[in-house]
């Protein structure tokens, strides 16, 4: 893999699927579906789509991004991600993600239970706090200091995250992103660097 298609994949990793103390509810109030188009230093390489599903306190978000960078006519990055999340009135249940990045491809399976989030992956298994969330952009109840892990490694993200205007949450570490939510606290749009110094956007549609 080259260094640039290296850069990308570790960078897709925390911006495929990214908080605020919303009501579950109130979060999907404006649509249940959240559509992006993915940008790479103003080009279009890709998209992300979250489908809600809510039944009483029960939520469940489907997760489907697609991304390929091409130099030339050549694809030098492919990437897929899908994820099931489910929440129980507004707390993480389980998360199953499959995700393939140039051909290698990476499992994760998360359930809390029993005083903790038992995690199974590609790299083994774990238990992380019982406070653990995904780091799912779409849900601002995520970055009020709990621990954040990756939905495509299964584990622990060090990242550090800051609410710096009502609708504006900043990720610094691992990763630089701002995402950016309507006053309801549905995701709007997401900004990062990547390590080769390149800009991503998911401006939604």
């Amino acid at each position: 893999m080259s260094e640039r298609a290296a850069a990308l994949s570790r960078r897709a990793i925390l911006t495929a699927g990214l908080f605020l103390p919303l009501a579950p509810g109130l979060v999907m109030a404006a649509s249940k579906t959240l559509a992006f188009a993915v940008f790479r230093n103003g080009s279009k390489i890709g998209e992300h789509q979250v489908v809600f599903n809510i039944d009483g306190g029960a939520l469940t978000a489907t997760t489907d991004a697609t991304m390929t960078v091409k130099i030339g006519p050549v694809p030098v990055f492919k990437y897929h991600h899908r994820a099931l999340e489910k929440r129980s009135d507004g707390v993480f249940a389980s998360l199953v993600t499959s995700t393939s990045t140039n051909g290698k491809d990476e499992h994760v399976t998360a359930e809390r239970a029993g005083g903790v989030v038992h995690v199974d992956c590609t790299y083994g298994k774990t238990n992380l706090p019982a406070d653990a969330n995904p780091m799912t952009h779409w849900n601002p109840q995520i970055f009020g200091g709990a621990p954040l892990f990756n939905p495509q490694t299964g584990k622990i993200l060090k990242v550090r995250t800051a609410r710096v205007a009502p609708n504006h949450v900043t990720i610094r570490g691992e990763a630089e992103i701002d995402d950016f939510y309507d006053e309801a606290g549905a995701w709007q749009s997401l900004t990062g660097k990547l390590d080769d110094g390149s800009k991503v956007e998911y401006r939604r549609v």
